[in-house]
């Protein structure tokens, strides 16, 4: 690793420090400056960028970014969107994840990834699973990939800005964004500073957290961006035998919340322990699911 790259790891590593000068999230390049970059994807967003949106690396190629949100932790939103990439790949799209769970990524052990990502003097690049999904997280920035990241809220929304500005996305036509839960700092500022062109809200059958869910929903009402699905994750259970399916956790409210804030769309996934094998294998690239095809061919 030369130099600059080593520098560039450093200042994200370091809590990118210069956030809190420049008003940038800690931007290697000025605000100013890169505004003079109309990004590739602004003209396929249907909402109206603020003035609080940051354009992307100069060289980056991005079409279409999808936010997966939920509102608590637990329900599977680091799966879906790995599933979601998954089917946007294997549908002849390239995709990217960029991961914005900072410190609790999940994403690189999904997809069997424990490189170190890689830069030079353009900048830095993501790095790509097998399958050609180009990702990038706070994993392959550290030293050692179960370190704990001990950051507060601003800096961690500085580093999620740095991986939309900073890293080199090649031409990508659907970018998933994995977001931590609730409606903190970082979906806030990922809101407020990416192009998102709408959202995907996971969650779990329990009544708790189909109310819990509605605050992700109105957040993303309140920020004027659209739903495109609701995802409900242990949806059910099928039986091996007579393929029967059994509500485990109770009768879903899916439908009643999808119709209650115009959802257009419902995804029910089942517990299967071939996905959970998978995920831990490293291997969600070679499992086979088709929940998620009709969504993608909307989605482009």
């Amino acid at each position: 690793m030369d130099e600059k790259t080593h520098n560039q790891h450093n200042a994200l590593e370091n809590g990118c420090a210069s956030s809190s000068q420049s008003g940038c999230g800690g931007c290697t390049k000025s605000c100013s400056s890169r505004k003079e970059d109309t990004p590739s994807h602004e003209k396929h967003s249907p909402r109206t960028h603020n003035d609080l949106s940051a354009a992307p690396h100069p060289k980056s190629k991005i079409k279409k970014v999808i936010g997966v949100v939920s509102g608590k932790g637990g329900v599977g939103k680091s799966l879906v969107t790995s599933l979601l990439a998954c089917a946007a790949q294997k549908k002849g799209l390239r995709a990217a994840v960029l991961d914005a769970d900072i410190t609790g990524p999940s994403i690189p052990k999904v997809f069997g990834l424990h490189g170190k990502a890689m830069g030079d003097e353009n900048g830095i690049y993501p790095v790509v699973t097998d399958g050609g999904i180009q990702v990038m997280s706070i994993n392959f920035l550290l030293e050692n990939e179960t370190d704990p990241v001990l950051w507060r809220g601003p800096v961690i929304a500085g580093a999620v800005k740095q991986f939309w500005s900073d890293v080199i996305w090649e031409d990508v036509d659907c970018m998933f964004v994995d977001m931590p839960p609730g409606t903190g700092d970082v979906p806030l500022t990922v809101f407020q500073s990416l192009a998102v062109d709408g959202i995907v809200v996971v969650a779990s059958p329990q009544e708790l957290v189909g109310m819990i869910v509605e605050k992700a929903v109105k957040m993303a009402d309140m920020m004027h961006i659209p739903v495109f699905a609701l995802v409900e994750n242990m949806s059910y259970i099928e039986c091996p035998d007579c393929k029967t399916k059994i509500e485990v956790f109770g009768k879903s409210h899916a439908e009643e919340l999808a119709a209650k804030h115009n959802i257009p769309r419902v995804i029910k996934l089942p517990l299967n322990p071939q996905i959970a094998s998978a995920c831990d294998a490293g291997a969600i690239e070679k499992l086979e699911r088709s929940e998620f095809d009709e969504l993608i061919k909307t989605l482009v």
